[in-house]
């Protein structure tokens, strides 16, 4: 991610649930401000963490954008955390 954005923004997101490898997988998100994006292909993710807690974090893109968001696995919240156009 080039020119990325650092944000802390909470957002809704829509994911799947299951078992596997991947057991969860966004598929899009809404952003306070109203815009809604549709995440296309989910990239690197990784479990961290941050004090006693476990975050899951994804790398995403819409195809013209990309996005970092953390799922907050114990208080069940989204952040989007970094966004980057794609590089031309």
């Amino acid at each position: 991610m080039n020119d990325e954005l650092f944000l802390n923004e909470q957002v809704k997101v829509v994911a799947t649930f299951g078992d596997g490898l991947n057991p969860c997988q966004p598929l899009k998100f809404k952003r306070k401000n109203g815009r809604e994006v549709i995440i296309t292909e989910i990239g690197l993710r990784f479990p961290n963490a941050k004090g006693s807690r476990m975050v899951h974090i994804f790398d995403v893109t819409d195809g013209s954008a990309d996005y970092r968001l953390e799922f907050d696995a114990e208080r069940l919240t989204w952040r989007l955390t970094r966004e980057a156009d794609h590089e031309v």
